[in-house]
């Protein structure tokens, strides 16, 4: 099934990523550990021109968000292995900040991996857009990510619901190649297996938005 982002919540971009942006990506995370099963990036400067609005990536962000958008959380996942993880159906709720500022319908907070992570209004979530950028190619074996299309439409889903939504919505596994992107909305109920066959599966996600934030709140931002 080919999926839209206007109508099931995600879009496969399939050789989105030309060789040169893939090696301009892999330099940029050479020297990052390759030991965690998710590093969260604070800051990508050598990808900021590809990561704008008019860039190679940030464009696809920009299709649909306009040109104020821009790249405001990374996670680099490398399933191998040694780092071989499931993650159960859940949706995204936190965003990263700079600081911790009180600010109305922000709440709870937390820190992961030293950044300060916030819940921010689920209207903020709605409009959010992530992208995965595979550097691998992703097969059936390999632990794709698996979405449940149209969940995104729900707003907050309570937890006891979720199950629910997976079976009425079913799923959908999103298979690449390297140099493929999956866009989807930051809301949709996703999970990840294990992988039966376990080799680097590396990806960098990306999160778009193009609000600001209230007060004295800001993005932490990637570049």
């Amino acid at each position: 099934m080919s999926l839209t982002l206007a109508t099931h919540g995600a879009q496969h971009i399939p050789a989105a990523l030309n060789a040169t942006t893939l090696a301009t990506i892999e330099a940029a995370l050479a020297d990052l550990p390759s030991d965690h099963p998710g590093l969260r990036l604070a800051s990508l400067p050598a990808l900021a021109a590809i990561l704008a609005p008019s860039g190679a990536i940030g464009r696809h962000a920009a299709a649909h968000q306009g040109q104020e958008t821009r790249p405001v959380r990374a996670i680099l996942f490398d399933k191998s292995a040694t780092t071989n993880w499931s993650l159960g159906w859940h949706q995204d709720r936190t965003i990263a900040v700079t600081d911790r500022h009180a600010a109305p319908g922000f709440g709870p907070w937390t820190v992961k991996s030293g950044i300060q992570h916030v819940a921010p209004p689920q209207s903020l979530l709605d409009r959010m857009l992530t992208l995965r950028l595979h550097l691998d190619p992703v097969d059936a074996d390999n632990a794709p990510l698996l979405i449940a299309p149209g969940t995104h439409r729900h707003g907050r889903i309570p937890e006891s619901d979720v199950a629910a939504h997976v079976a009425r919505h079913g799923t959908h596994a999103c298979l690449a190649e390297r140099g493929d992107i999956w866009l989807y909305a930051t809301p949709i109920l996703h999970a990840s297996d294990a992988a039966t066959t376990p080799r680097h599966r590396r990806v960098l996600q990306l999160d778009y938005s193009a609000d600001p934030l209230p007060g004295a709140l800001e993005w932490l931002g990637v570049t």
